[in-house]
């Protein structure tokens, strides 16, 4: 797909963001994931797996060459996407990087708010360690899924459990009092995203806006393996993005931000022709981390 017609089809549908139903939220971004997974031309395997409280799958190239695997952590604001779309972009992941990949189609709000979606996230991470060394997983999340990447490795800290090798957050949604610049300056810039579906969305999910399990920018980054960000530079969501790279580098992390100018929220998810770069540098840095 090219840029100029994903935008004009984004744009299609801008209008009711934030004013349809969960229900009806939820129904396309399914929709959404399963036309990820028929996009790959690699054929994949996928078994089931059974977690405490979520069910998952993990995809599998036919003939993996990885010691190492990744967690894929889904967007959809914590209150959309079900198994299929976690399996999309997992798909693509699984197919360019060559590695397995565990998806998780965790607990979704107002249904279960907080802590639920990371609790199902973190026993997705324990599943992992159970069987990979903790140096050769790698993190990997969209919008909200990119925030709970972070809000893993906080949590990982806090129980002394082993950190991941390397974490790549895609338009990554970190903090939810959503008082940042970009949040007005790109409003009408961003055809992917309203700011009232993100308030929906935030109002569903937690009453703790500030805690840093919920909005990862305001926790200690101390510590945390090799980043990977990407952003569209007319993301409402850019100062996200860009403020959790300024910390890490700050705290001493190693951090990797690309910010491509005049593209919106979750513009990697698309596989946008004049953007392949992007999707090549993420599969290469997982390779890297799980080899």
């Amino acid at each position: 797909m090219t840029i100029r017609f994903m935008r004009s089809q984004l744009r299609k549908i801008q209008g009711r963001m934030g004013a349809e139903p969960i229900e009806i939220e939820r129904m396309g971004q399914e929709f959404v994931g399963t036309l990820l997974q028929k996009t790959q031309r690699v054929k994949l395997r996928y078994e089931p797996v059974e977690l405490p409280q979520c069910k998952a799958a993990e995809v599998f190239p036919l003939l993996p060459d990885r010691e190492g695997a990744a967690l894929y952590l889904h967007g959809g604001g914590y209150c959309c996407g079900d198994l299929a779309y976690a399996k999309g972009f997992g798909s693509m992941l699984a197919a360019q990087a060559n590695v397995s990949v565990l998806c998780p189609a965790y607990r979704l709000a107002p249904e279960f708010p907080f802590p639920a979606a990371l609790d199902d996230a973190m026993d997705a991470y324990r599943y992992l360690l159970s069987k990979t060394p903790a140096d050769k997983l790698l993190l990997a999340g969209e919008s909200a899924g990119g925030g709970l990447v972070y809000s893993v490795c906080l949590r990982a800290k806090a129980e002394g459990l082993p950190l991941p090798g390397g974490l790549v957050a895609m338009s990554p949604w970190l903090d939810e009092t959503q008082t940042a610049p970009s949040f007005a300056e790109n409003e009408l810039a961003d055809p992917s995203l309203t700011r009232a579906r993100l308030m929906k969305f935030a109002e569903c999910y937690s009453d703790e806006p500030e805690n840093p399990l919920v909005s990862p920018l305001f926790g200690d980054l101390g510590g945390l393996p090799e980043s990977l960000i990407f952003v569209g530079g007319d993301e409402i969501l850019r100062d996200d993005a860009t403020g959790l790279h300024r910390k890490l580098m700050e705290a001493g992390c190693q951090s990797t931000l690309t910010v491509a100018l005049g593209l919106w929220h979750g513009y990697i998810l698309y596989n946008l022709k004049e953007r392949r770069q992007d999707m090549e540098r993420i599969a290469a840095f997982t390779r890297e981390v799980t080899q």
